[in-house]
């Protein structure tokens, strides 16, 4: 497997009430020299999280003990700007598996299915329903379901469906990236093959 498996995750969310953030403010430039998927969530948000010396900005929602989860709720227009993947790497690599948001930039979303972080895009009314619970109450549990394809505010019932690609959603259930998906048909491309003229 590529990631780990998503299927159905119940967890409280952190909070980043922030519109139009962008690839560089979510791992800046600096920090693409590694090639490997690992080390970049010390970095995630690194401008906005650290001081230039390095002390961490109390103010910054991933330096608040009180938000925790495996859920990163962004304002509107989530992840423009450059295509790195590195953006969703760091996001994965921090803990997080699911980003909500009412608008993704394509490239970042079709990054975040190939990493294995479950990109949400609720309406602007579901997600000022979502900021405003975690506001109330940090500890508000927001259950994701892939099967299902729903999202849903585990304390107040209220609950909203999201779209995703068939074949992305296979690969998110199952933990496959492109490449675990087309070994896991390899006896089927073989047997196509061996029945082919040469």
């Amino acid at each position: 497997m590529a990631y780990d498996k998503f299927e159905i995750l119940k967890s409280t969310a952190v909070p980043l009430p922030v519109e139009n953030v962008d690839t560089d403010q979510i791992i800046p430039a600096r920090f693409l020299k590694a090639t490997e998927r690992v080390g970049f969530g010390d970095n995630l948000f690194r401008d906005w999280r650290y001081n230039p010396d390095n002390t961490p900005k109390a103010e910054f929602v991933l330096n608040n003990p009180v938000y925790k989860g495996k859920i990163l709720v962004g304002g509107k227009n989530f992840g423009s700007g450059s295509s790195r993947e590195h953006a969703v790497w760091a996001i994965y690599d921090y803990g997080f598996r699911c980003v909500v948001s009412s608008f993704f930039a394509d490239i970042f979303r079709g990054n975040c299915l190939n990493i294995g972080v479950l990109p949400v895009q609720v309406s602007a009314e579901f997600l000022d329903k979502i900021f405003a619970a975690i506001k109330a109450n940090p500890d508000t549990e927001i259950e994701i379901n892939l099967p299902n394809q729903t999202i849903t505010l585990l304390e107040s019932g209220d609950q909203e469906s999201f779209d995703i690609n068939s074949y992305k959603k296979e690969n998110m259930l199952n933990g496959y990236d492109d490449i675990d998906y087309l070994t896991k048909m390899k006896s089927e491309i073989q047997e196509f093959a061996s029945a082919r003229p040469f």
